[in-house]
């Protein structure tokens, strides 16, 4: 691999030893599968991100190829060798496949991606790119979104392909095209959010030429699909690092048209003045709330502490006391929240869960000092659901006072009622609270058919079972004696 960066060898040759290191993990898969391409006259490189994680040290099991080979010729090398293969990308000249291998001591799955050198390229009214083949390596990777991604290892002779100063730019941390941004950027709209998602994941700073076309081509990516734009996103928000990216969304003007809601919030003072703005008190609660993730990064609880508050905007009032209040922000926020996940095609039951958590993440506050009644505490998790846990993490991320005496308040106010919900989730189960009696029940005691009454039946013994707890099936008939007889 050549030296790139004469100014700091030390540094690339550090990375250069690492990308050695971890290409050769992979040896088993690369180069058998190198040497089959080689044997049917065609030639076959490890590319893009593979390259650019083995530099980084990070490369795991999903490894992306590129060839001269069109993909019927590709579907003929690959079928024969593979566990398994599959064609859902052919038309955009992708072939997949999966491949096990030893790797030391431990057997690996490989997910593989074979694409033929392609060009990719928008007119101004497309949502879809337009596909043609190329003949080189060199075409190949001058389209690709980024330096960093136009890097490749020919096989199985792994000489290292790198035209565009790939590598020197990884070594500074740095986000630049291969050609223009513009000319990029015109190609794929979709690049641009790509620059703040990689910025995002890689902790990289994004070349100021690379920000200025974004900046002055962000109409564009209006063209690009709700699906596409929703994709890049959630790999944003679910970065180790989405502040960075999201930042930059706002900033170069992306944000006013793929998630208006969010640099909307940079021109509302809070209620408590404890920020400069509502914009930058719901990064730090994404930013808490991502700490307080236990399984790995969580989607609906991201999307939740980002767009908690934005129903303010929409309800900020200036009060006769100076005060600026934003009643019911919650309720609106949630309506808003539904709204741009279904614009952006989020499934429905993600869109549910998110509105969900917007509209509750203030219930809380009611606690004060704990004089909720046990009926209380039961509508809480009633009201939450299956979403519980992660309303305890948002609620706990919404708290970014500076003043720690409040603060710490607060986190004690919220330890009680977790252990009051605990002690009382021991006691009757709440997490699945119903009326002791069922809806075939409710008909046997009333005599009556299938109806509206019988809702209304169970809703009462609801009630009942939220203000009482459990009742025993005999109390709860008697209940429901006395409530038919009083409609009558």
């Amino acid at each position: 691999m050549p030296n790139a960066n004469e100014d700091n060898p030390s540094a690339l040759s550090q990375v250069q030893r690492r990308a050695v290191s971890e290409l050769l993990q992979v040896a088993p898969v690369a180069d058998e599968l190198g040497r089959r391409f080689q044997e049917a006259g065609f030639r076959l490189a490890l590319v893009g991100g593979s390259v650019r994680d083995a530099l980084l040290g990070r490369l795991g099991n999903d490894l992306d190829f590129t060839t001269d080979a069109r993909p019927e010729d590709v579907l003929k090398i690959v079928r024969p060798w593979a566990d398994s293969v599959w064609d859902v990308g052919i038309a955009f000249g992708t072939v997949g496949a999966q491949k096990s291998a030893r790797v030391g001591d431990a057997v690996r799955n490989f997910q593989i991606e074979v694409t033929t050198y392609r060009s990719e390229a928008y007119d101004r009214t497309s949502r879809k790119p337009e596909v043609s083949y190329g003949d080189s390596i060199d075409e190949d990777l001058v389209r690709r979104d980024f330096t960093v991604n136009a890097m490749a290892l020919a096989l199985p002779e792994q000489e290292f392909i790198d035209p565009h100063g790939g590598l020197e730019d990884l070594a500074a941390g740095v986000l630049r095209t291969p050609g223009t941004p513009e000319d990029s950027f015109s190609d794929d709209p979709l690049r641009m959010l790509r620059a703040a998602r990689f910025s995002a994941q890689l902790d990289f700073e994004v070349a100021p030429e690379v920000v200025a076309a974004m900046k002055a081509m962000s109409e564009r990516i209006e063209i690009v699909s709700a699906e596409r734009v929703q994709g890049e996103l959630n790999k944003l928000i679910l970065s180790a690092n989405p502040r960075r990216g999201l930042g930059l969304l706002v900033d170069t003007g992306l944000a006013d048209r793929v998630l208006p809601e969010l640099p909307a919030l940079r021109l509302e003072s809070d209620e408590h003045h404890r920020h400069k703005d509502v914009y930058d008190h719901s990064l730090i609660v994404l930013e808490q709330a991502i700490a307080l993730e236990e399984d790995g990064p969580d989607l609906v609880l991201r999307l939740a502490a980002l767009l908690h508050d934005i129903g303010k905007p929409r309800t900020r009032r200036f009060e006769s006391d100076g005060r600026v209040s934003f009643h019911h922000h919650e309720v609106v926020g949630a309506k808003m929240t539904k709204k741009r996940l279904t614009a952006l095609k989020y499934s429905n039951d993600m869109i549910k869960d998110v509105s969900r958590l917007v509209e509750l993440h203030l219930r809380f506050h009611g606690y004060g000092d704990g004089e909720w009644t046990d009926s209380a505490v039961r509508r809480y998790v009633r009201d939450a659901g299956p979403l519980l846990d992660r309303l305890h993490k948002l609620t706990r991320s919404d708290c970014t006072t500076r003043n720690k005496r409040k603060a710490n308040a607060l986190s004690r106010t919220y330890d009680g009622l977790e252990q009051r919900i605990g002690q009382l989730q021991e006691q009757e189960e709440l997490d699945a609270i119903r009326p002791d009696l069922d809806g075939n029940e409710i008909m046997r005691v009333l005599d009556v058919g299938p109806g509206p009454v019988i809702g209304k039946a169970y809703a009462f013994l609801l009630e009942m079972r939220l203000e009482n707890g459990p009742m025993g099936h005999d109390a709860a008939v008697i209940a429901l004696k006395e409530w038919w007889a009083a409609q009558a």
